[in-house]
């Protein structure tokens, strides 16, 4: 079928950072902001909801594709500068407004009805994993190649693993998700695949011409699209970085010893004790993975691991705790200090709330998940599933 008479003109472009189209059957998402890494702004987040809304009961889009055109990044995660002038700006509503926006195209992506493909290349992060991660329940595929980098690295400045990630992150093997959330370290492919945060690699060069076969190839289901690219990973499995040989796989039993503890201090004693009294690379590792917890925020570790904890329910519960911590964080938390330091002064001194995790009151994590809205008036009280 010639891709002229298979594409109609569906396409919606927001300033250039989102077009969305229809080609061969098949609903194409393309993140267009490559000079922020493709960092979703509450139009992006509008246009990609309106275009899973119009595609949902549509019979002839068959499944969805989500990608960037750019090698640096799928999406590096929200607008961080837009949020931070809008919170001193004293523009609540703007914060609201973007979060609840992302929070429902992260659950509309969880619950879609037909599937949801991803392309994850380059940096993919935050926002990029909500909106991504959800592919796996529709019966889509998130696939992953060489230059992949995922991460949610929130407590790098005193945020926490948000858009749902709490709930992926929780369903992890033994306490890589605890590990993943409290350091916010980055994994590549390898360790995407092993950790159950991806579903098929296939290294960048093939990309194209998949792409092309997906916009000109005869399909009939969706289950089909899913197939043809299954086709494809499988039909180069040789080039695919072994999974059980990856970073996580070979310091799991490590990850698992210290990261399965009931809390942060614990862990944190732990990965000193090792560093102290044994030598090798476990102390190697050890001593690295010590130093980063004590520069990242402490309030911002013992919520994020709190909210892996806590999302034992459903995706639709943890997003309305996801929206209830972004007012904690930016009103009582570190974020906005996180920030300040990390992106917008770039001193990499953030002044936490707390000096050091052991001065972290649990009566104060508690009160960070407070939620400012009775459960009847709750922006997403309508979230079910």
């Amino acid at each position: 079928m010639p891709q002229e008479a298979s594409a109609r003109s569906a396409a919606v472009e927001v300033g250039q950072q989102v077009v969305t189209r229809v080609a061969n059957r098949i609903g194409f998402i393309e993140l267009e902001r490559p000079e922020a890494l493709n960092a979703l702004s509450t139009a992006m987040v509008r246009a990609m909801l309106a275009a899973l809304d119009c595609w949902r009961d549509d019979a002839d889009v068959l499944a969805v594709v989500v990608r960037s055109r750019h090698a640096r990044a799928f999406c590096a995660g929200g607008d961080i500068r837009f949020l931070y002038q809008s919170y001193r700006a004293g523009d609540q509503a703007a914060l609201d407004t973007f979060f609840t926006g992302e929070y429902r195209l992260n659950h509309t992506i969880f619950t879609y009805p037909k599937p949801y493909i991803a392309f994850m290349n380059g940096v993919v992060m935050g926002g990029g994993m909500g909106i991504s991660q959800g592919a796996h329940r529709t019966g889509g595929l998130r696939v992953v190649g060489a230059s992949t980098r995922l991460a949610m690295p929130e407590t790098r400045i005193g945020l926490f693993p948000d858009v749902g990630m709490g709930w992926f992150l929780a369903r992890t093997p033994g306490a890589l998700g605890r590990y993943m959330a409290v350091t916010g370290e980055t994994i590549d492919a390898a360790s995407a695949l092993y950790a159950g945060l991806a579903d098929a690699y296939l290294d960048e060069s093939a990309w194209p011409a998949l792409i092309d076969a997906l916009e000109t190839e005869s399909f009939a289901t969706g289950e089909g699209v899913v197939a043809r690219i299954r086709r494809d990973a499988t039909a180069k499995e040789e080039t695919q970085p072994p999974a059980d040989a990856s970073v996580l796989a070979e310091a799991r039993t490590w990850i698992d010893r210290h990261f399965s503890l009931p809390d942060v201090p614990a862990i944190l004693a732990s990965l000193e004790a090792v560093q102290r009294e044994a030598q090798g690379p476990e102390s190697e590792w050890a001593e690295q993975t010590a130093g980063v917890l004590r520069e990242r925020s402490p309030l911002s570790m013992a919520v994020s691991l709190d909210v892996v904890s806590r999302a034992e329910g459903t995706m639709a519960d943890v997003l309305r705790r996801d929206l209830d911590l972004t007012r904690s964080s930016f009103a009582r938390g570190d974020v906005m200090e996180g920030i300040r330091a990390r992106i917008i002064d770039k001193d990499n001194r953030p002044h936490w709330r707390f000096d050091c995790i052991e001065a972290v009151p649990r009566e104060e994590v508690e009160r960070m998940f407070e939620s400012p809205w009775p459960a009847t008036s709750h922006p997403l009280r309508d979230l079910t599933g």
